[in-house]
């Protein structure tokens, strides 16, 4: 959940941003669909903070946070529910909370932001932002509830003390203790993740149940830059995905999603650089930012898995057409969007890098060759030994169960299972390769004639609880996982290298007493993406525009309230920092522009600005600017926010007879900091579309967000030094080039 920041070779490359996921489709299955984003519109206009958890029905069930559903409705919903059977429908199923429904701690009116939904034991359990409690009467005193239901639609009962209560800040107030996230470890700890920009990210242990931290928490995000946090266990790693800038900023929305990793869930987590998302001058790679088409804001992430094994991020966005539920600068609209988020050399991206989509898709797989609720009893299926039987649309029975339905190929088969008396049970695939849950013995097996892999389950796991057990294989190669709730969250993990691939009929089996089976299903395995989208390639110098700062301003720079104290010494521009601004309607800064040439092209600047570390110098700052006017700008610059130093491209335009200002965040600034901004004009609209990337060292570049100016209007390149004056500090421009 969002709150307002406390800051103030082209044409190929950005073509291919706006539609490489087809480069690299999810396995469409049997009567898969396509679907364009958003995909709440079935529910309402607006459907924030989203979060996806599957039901033990085999139904998708969403949760947003506490918004009016519909433009002109006005009536504020309390965690509205929607369910959906392929995770493009959506209907609306009521809200998890009446309006009367509180927990004791909580004050009258309170709101519920950022629900997050997992099964935990035999039961669901959802944490929630309550905005204000009982501790204070000025209000904001944020505290984090935990509700538990025995069905992902309710009834909802509220545990009667906060899992973590409100927390009194250093510098007055309270520390924002918002937006949780919960994660089950291989050892069965479970761990809340909380926290904003005036805090930063914890992450506290939680008791058995989830419904008490416990331990001392510990920082994993620094405050000022990240919120909105989702950790999920893959191959081994533990990824922190957090939001950055400004949730609701209407128009000039950048909320985008960074990533760090860790080898421990406690961190530290670094970002693909190893800078810490603790640090000062703070880390994070980026995995989700707008590129130009109608999505801005795209940011507060949760996560799921298809049944081809097909990773999802499901998130927010705003429409920069229509960026308001009802009148401008009230409730922001930000509907709910899925996309693919892709793994490529161990780094999480949607879409291969190409960012959120708005054309037509291949839809998540939902259903398959085998897709059994067994809703029509044991039709399909041929009992090979034992007693089976089917009650309730549940599978229940001991000995071998075989289906009737082959799956060729590399193939992904799953199945929600419990152990009400068998000493083991699981999946067996071409009558010789097993993947067992063994309760007996306390471990996850996997098995092809005399090759064995085995995880142990963590200490304290009930196999009467329902898991899912879940069994790729490419190729020759095995991997199956046992988690509670299939969000990334694994219990027990093997790997094992097969004799031979091993497609066809899937075997469900128990020994040693009954088990009991839901859910079961099984498709061609999805075909990963094999690398991320060409970011944007400096081409040839275009040395009639560039200017080295050997000899003097070039004539062909233009001032916008000259600064006398800016000076060309040493071949580069020394520009000391002002006490003034762009943004709002003060338009005091001095901006240094020149005209860009047409086309397509790349504008850089090298530039050195000492702004230490940890200190307050709010908001200094210098960097590269595509300029129309006082009004309509993109700023790209390195900056201290607070405690942190940032790369923000910041954006103003006019909206609504007023100007709106908001940023999106791209890299991590050094001392000596490259800037670019790639420039494109889009064939369809005539946009002038920017993307902003910086680097450290001026090779290895990050890429972020994409700005857009209207076809008519001429769009300058200029520098900007302002912020502020105290501490007195100079900016350095090494030179301002221009490639093709």
């Amino acid at each position: 959940m969002g709150h307002l920041r406390r800051s103030g070779a082209l044409a190929a490359v950005l073509g291919l941003l706006l539609t490489a996921s087809a480069a690299a489709p999810a396995a469409a299955g049997p009567g898969s669909t396509h679907y364009r984003n958003p995909i709440s519109v079935g529910v309402g206009d607006t459907f924030a903070d989203p979060v996806i958890v599957r039901g033990d029905d085999g139904y998708w069930y969403a949760y947003g946070t506490t918004d009016p559903l519909r433009e002109g409705e006005r009536q504020f919903h309390r965690v509205p529910t929607a369910r959906s059977a392929d995770l493009v429908d959506w209907t609306y199923v009521g809200d998890a909370f009446g309006p009367d429904q509180r927990p004791p701690y909580a004050a009258p009116g309170a709101a519920f932001w950022a629900p997050d939904v997992r099964r935990i034991g035999d039961r669901y359990v959802m944490y929630v932002t309550v905005t204000d409690t009982t501790v204070s009467p000025e209000g904001s005193d944020y505290a984090i509830g935990a509700a538990t239901a025995p069905t992902p639609t309710g009834p909802w009962t509220f545990a009667a003390q906060p899992v973590v209560a409100p927390r009194p800040g250093g510098g007055g107030g309270f520390l924002w203790t918002i937006d949780p996230s919960q994660f089950t470890d291989v050892d069965g700890t479970s761990y809340l993740y909380y926290g904003s920009y005036y805090g930063g990210i914890s992450v506290t242990e939680l008791s058995p149940d989830g419904l008490r931290a416990v331990g001392t928490p510990t920082l994993v995000a620094v405050d000022n830059k990240f919120e909105g946090s989702y950790v999920l266990r893959h191959d081994g790693w533990y990824y922190l995905f957090a939001s950055t800038a400004n949730c609701c900023a209407g128009p000039a929305t950048g909320y985008s999603v960074q990533v760090g990793r860790s080898r421990d869930p406690r961190g530290p987590f670094l970002d693909r650089d190893g800078t810490p998302l603790t640090a000062s001058r703070a880390g994070g790679t980026p995995v989700l930012t707008q590129n130009g088409n109608r999505w801005i804001g795209t940011g507060h992430n949760g996560f799921l898995t298809d049944l081809s094994g097909q990773d999802w991020i499901v998130y927010h966005a705003i429409d920069r057409a229509d960026p308001y539920l009802d009148e401008p600068f009230g409730i922001n609209e930000r509907p709910m969007l899925l996309d693919r988020l892709d793994w490529i050399d161990g780094w999480p991206t949607v879409n291969a890098g190409a960012g959120p989509s708005g054309d037509n898709r291949p839809a998540p797989v939902t259903t398959g060759a085998l897709d059994e609720r067994f809703t029509a009893g044991l039709a399909g299926w041929r009992p090979s030994t034992g007693e089976w039987r089917v009650s309730d649309g549940r599978l229940s029975g001991n000995g071998a169960l075989t289906s009737r339905t082959t799956v060729g190929g590399d193939v992904r088969a799953e199945t929600d299972l419990r152990l009400t008396g068998a000493r083991s049970a699981g999946i067996s695939l071409a009558d010789r390769v097993e993947v067992r849950l063994d309760a007996a013995g306390g471990r996850l097996v996997a098995r092809d004639g005399d090759r064995t892999a085995v995880a142990a389950l963590p200490t304290g796991f009930n196999p009467a609880d329902r898991h899912n057990l879940a069994v790729e294989v490419r190729g020759r190669q095995l991997v199956a996982e046992l988690s509670p709730a299939r969000l990334g969250d694994q219990l027990a993990v093997v790997s094992l290298r097969l004799d031979r691939p091993a497609a066809g009929r899937v075997t469900l089996h128990a020994t040693g007493g009954p088990a009991e089976f839901d859910n079961v299903s099984a498709v061609r395995l999805h075909r990963p993406a094999p690398a991320t989208v060409p970011q944007p390639r400096v081409g040839p110098l275009i040395r009639a525009y560039s200017d080295e700062f050997g000899d003097g301003l070039d004539p062909a720079w233009r001032w916008v309230r000259p600064d006398p104290a800016a000076s060309v010494t040493g071949g580069a521009l020394r520009w000391p920092v002002q006490a003034a601004d762009l943004t709002g309607t003060g338009n005091t800064a001095g901006v240094l522009l020149r005209d860009a040439p047409a086309g397509d092209y790349v504008a850089e600047t090298k530039v050195t600005l000492d702004l230490g570390e940890e200190s307050v110098r709010n908001y200094q700052q210098a960097g590269l600017v595509a300029y129309v006017d006082d009004d309509r700008f993109a700023r790209l610059a390195q900056v201290a926010i607070w405690n942190t130093r940032q790369v923000e491209y910041g954006y103003e335009l006019p909206f609504a007879g007023q100007t709106v200002y908001g940023g999106t965040i791209v890299g991590t600034p050094a001392t000596t900091t490259w800037l670019r901004l790639a420039h494109h004009v889009d064939r369809s609209t005539g946009e002038h579309e920017f993307r902003a990337g910086s680097s450290r060292d001026g090779v290895h570049w990050t890429w972020g967000g994409v700005w857009t100016f209207p076809a008519d209007t001429t769009p300058r390149i200029g520098l900007v030094a302002h912020g502020g004056a105290e501490p007195a500090v100079t900016a350095e421009f090494d030179y301002l080039r221009f490639h093709r």
